[in-house]
C-alpha cells in the first residue's frame, strides 16, 4: 500500500539524468497515482535557461521511456505546465508533492497560494539533490555544457 493516493512532481526534464530519475522514483514510491507536470515549450522559453532544452515532445517521450522501464507508466499522468502552479490550487485530489531541495520553494508556494484559495495544504516530500563525482549538484546546464554526464561523471574540469 502507497502512502498516498496520489502525488504530483514538475519539472523541464530535459537531459533526462540521474537526479531526475531519483525524483520520479520517489513519487512512484509513495504515491499509487503520479501526476507529473511537464514544462511546456511555451513556459521552458520564458525560464530563461542558459542552454538549449529539448522540444517538449522530446522530454516527454524520454520519460515516458524511463517509466515504462520502471514499471510504472500505467499508474502516471502528464499535465503539461505553463506555470509553476499547474492543477496543484485546484481541488483536485493530488495529496502530496515531491520536489528536490533546489525547488522546494515552489511547493512553499502553493500551499501558500492553497491556503490563501481555502484548501488544504500539500504534504511537501523532498528529495536530497543527488550529486555529481565533483561533488556539485547533478544539472541539465553542467550536462549540456559537457561538464558531467547524465550519471555525473565528470566529462572536463570545470574552471573557478
Amino acid at each position: 500500500m502507497k502512502k498516498f493516493r496520489k502525488v504530483a512532481v514538475g519539472g523541464t526534464f530535459d537531459e533526462l539524468h540521474r537526479g531526475h530519475r531519483v525524483l520520479l522514483t520517489k513519487a512512484f514510491e509513495i504515491g499509487e497515482r503520479v501526476a507529473i507536470g511537464l514544462c511546456s515549450d511555451k513556459f521552458v522559453a520564458k525560464m530563461g535557461k542558459p542552454h538549449v532544452t529539448a522540444s517538449y515532445a522530446e522530454r516527454l517521450k524520454e520519460v515516458e521511456a524511463f517509466l515504462k522501464d520502471l514499471g510504472v507508466s500505467g499508474r502516471a499522468e502528464f499535465v503539461p505546465l505553463d506555470d509553476a502552479f499547474g492543477t496543484t490550487l485546484s481541488g483536485s485530489c493530488i495529496e502530496a508533492l515531491v520536489v528536490s531541495e533546489e525547488t522546494k520553494s515552489v511547493a512553499l508556494k502553493i500551499n501558500e497560494k492553497r491556503q490563501e484559495a481555502g484548501l488544504q495544504p500539500l504534504k511537501i516530500v523532498t528529495v536530497i539533490m543527488v550529486t555529481s563525482e565533483n561533488c556539485t549538484p547533478i544539472s541539465t546546464t553542467k550536462i549540456r555544457s559537457g561538464e558531467i554526464d547524465r550519471e555525473g561523471h565528470v566529462l572536463k574540469a570545470h574552471k573557478f
